[in-house]
């Protein structure tokens, strides 16, 4: 028996050392706005996909993010020309670590965020 998932990822959870400052990256890079919620054990702010009934998300939390560049790598969505947003990431205080990958589905680069969380930005083919 083989598995195949509509999607195998269903959620990604990006650790930060400070919420209010990894929040405003990721609104700056991805030029949308973190929904904060405040409702469970810790405050989450979450990735909400455009069909949140189809799409996959994911949130921010306060937490302990792996060594620089060592954890693994979450790839999000980003809107526009992948060059645009690598200069949103060093705007906001990024670090862009590769040049842009073309792949099949699109374009890519390997960044870290504040955190030095490992982040690939996706331009979609």
């Amino acid at each position: 028996m083989t598995y195949h998932p509509d999607n195998f990822t269903v959620w990604t959870e990006i650790p930060t050392t400070d919420m209010k400052t990894a929040i405003a990256f990721f609104e700056a890079v991805l030029q949308t706005r973190l929904n904060v919620d405040d409702t469970g054990p810790n405050p989450i702010a979450v990735f909400t996909p455009k069909d949140p009934g189809k799409g996959v998300g994911g949130h921010i939390y306060p937490g302990v993010p792996a060594a620089r560049g060592s954890g693994p790598t979450v790839h999000l969505n980003a809107p526009g020309k992948l060059e645009d947003t690598l200069e949103r990431v060093k705007t906001a205080g990024g670090t862009v670590v590769s040049p842009p990958i073309s792949i099949p589905a699109g374009r890519f680069a390997y960044c870290q965020d504040l955190d030095g969380n490992s982040i690939g930005f996706m331009e979609r083919a």
